[in-house]
C-alpha cells in the first residue's frame, strides 16, 4: 500500500505523453514501410515457390528456413550492425577506407519487411493454391498467357482471401516495432526507457506504454474481425 501511495501517474502521463506521441509517429512509419515491403515480398516469394524452376524454389526454401529459424530481434540486430560491416568489407576492395552505414529506422523497416514477408508468403501461396484451376483455364481460353492469368486473375483473388490474415500480421508488426529500440530507433519503448531512467517513475511509465499499445491494437483487431466477416459474406 505504501508503494501505491507514491505512484504518480498524473505526472508521468503529462510528461511522457508528448514523447510517446513522437515515438508513435516513428512506430507507424516503421510499420507502414515494413508492411508494404512485406506484402510485396510475400507475393514475389509465393509466385517463386510455385514456379517451375527448381533452382528458384530451392533458393527461396533456404531463405525461408533461415528467416523462420531465427528470432526477429536477432535479424534486426544483424541487419543494423552486421550487414553494413559486410558491405563495407566488400566495397573496400574497390574504395579503400569506405564505411557503409544504415539508418536505424531504414534497417528496422528492412528487417520487419523481410521477416514478415517470409511468413506472409505462405499465406499468399496457400491462397493462390485455393483458387479454382478452372479460372486459369478459362483465362487461357480467352487468350491470356499463363503469366497474365496469374497476375490478372489468380493473385487479385488470392490477395482478397488473405486480407484478414494480413490484418492480423499488421497488428503483430505494430507491437513488434518495440524491438526496434534495440537498434537505437527512438520509438515508443526507447523513449519510455529513457524517461523512466531519468524520473524513476518506472511503474507509471511502462504501464502507460502498455496502455498505449493496447489503444493501438484493440481497435485494429476489431476492424480486422469486421473485415473478415464482411468478406466471408461475399464468398
Amino acid at each position: 500500500m505504501d508503494i501505491l501511495n507514491h505512484l504518480d501517474f498524473a505526472t508521468a502521463f503529462r510528461e511522457l505523453s508528448p514523447e510517446l506521441g513522437q515515438g508513435l509517429l516513428i512506430a507507424l512509419e516503421a510499420t507502414l514501410g515494413g508492411f508494404l515491403l512485406a506484402v510485396i515480398l510475400s507475393v514475389l516469394i509465393a509466385v517463386g515457390r510455385l514456379s517451375n524452376s527448381k533452382i528458384i524454389r530451392g533458393i527461396l526454401v533456404v531463405i525461408l528456413e533461415i528467416v523462420r529459424g531465427t528470432p526477429l530481434l536477432v535479424q534486426l540486430v544483424y541487419m543494423f550492425y552486421v550487414v553494413p560491416l559486410l558491405i563495407s568489407l566488400v566495397v573496400q576492395f574497390m574504395i579503400p577506407g569506405y564505411q557503409f552505414q544504415l539508418n536505424p529506422l531504414f534497417a528496422g523497416i528492412l528487417g520487419l519487411g523481410i521477416n514478415y514477408g517470409c511468413y506472409l508468403s505462405e499465406v499468399v501461396r496457400a491462397s493462390i493454391l485455393s483458387i479454382d484451376k478452372g479460372q486459369t483455364e478459362a483465362a487461357l481460353a480467352l487468350g491470356y498467357t499463363h503469366r497474365q492469368a496469374l497476375w490478372s486473375i489468380v493473385i487479385p483473388q488470392a490477395t482478397r482471401q488473405a486480407i484478414p490474415v494480413f490484418g492480423n500480421y499488421l497488428i503483430m508488426m505494430i507491437k513488434d516495432t518495440s524491438l526496434l529500440a534495440f537498434i537505437t530507433v527512438n520509438e515508443l519503448l526507447l523513449r519510455t526507457q529513457a524517461y523512466a531512467s531519468q524520473t524513476f517513475l518506472t511503474i507509471e511509465s511502462y504501464t502507460i506504454l502498455a496502455i498505449a499499445y493496447l489503444i493501438l491494437s484493440l481497435p485494429l483487431s476489431q476492424v480486422v474481425r469486421l473485415l473478415e466477416k464482411r468478406l466471408s459474406t461475399h464468398v
